[in-house]
């Protein structure tokens, strides 16, 4: 979905919060359960802009009705390259309202889970509206 590839591309995380329904259901590549909801959901994609560099997609895969994409990125974490797709399904307004992530090398999902893993305080805190939520 271009608008949200175009958000993430700019680090816009209040246009990426806005295309996320309320009832969005986040699957990490990392965490065995899913994190139901609009406030972890962005938490969480704020927390992954910190610990991703170099983060670019680089192909995109939409289904045949429009409501299901894949993107497919590559990025960094820390001294390890990680490949991964982020896949989006849209509900009847447009929002996302299923965001899973798959990634690649198991050596880097370590990295990121690592990474995510110190990042989870901060995390909860911004989802629970006792951080601020400013993408830095």
């Amino acid at each position: 979905m271009k608008s949200f590839r175009q958000a993430v591309e700019a680090n816009d995380h209040a246009a990426i919060e806005a295309l996320l329904a309320e009832d969005v259901v986040f699957t990490s590549p990392v965490a065995f359960k899913p994190y139901p909801g609009k406030a972890i959901t962005a938490a969480i994609l704020r927390g992954v802009s910190r610990v991703l560099t170099d983060f670019r997609y680089v192909r995109e895969i939409i289904g045949e009705d429009g409501r299901d994409h894949a993107l497919v990125f590559e990025a960094r974490v820390g001294e390890r390259a990680i490949t991964g797709c982020d896949f989006l399904h849209l509900n009847e307004q447009g929002l996302i309202d299923d965001f899973m992530v798959m990634v690649r090398p198991l050596s880097a999902a370590q990295a990121l889970s690592e990474a995510m893993g110190a990042q989870f305080d901060r995390i909860a805190a911004e989802a629970s509206g006792t951080a601020p939520a400013d993408g830095a």
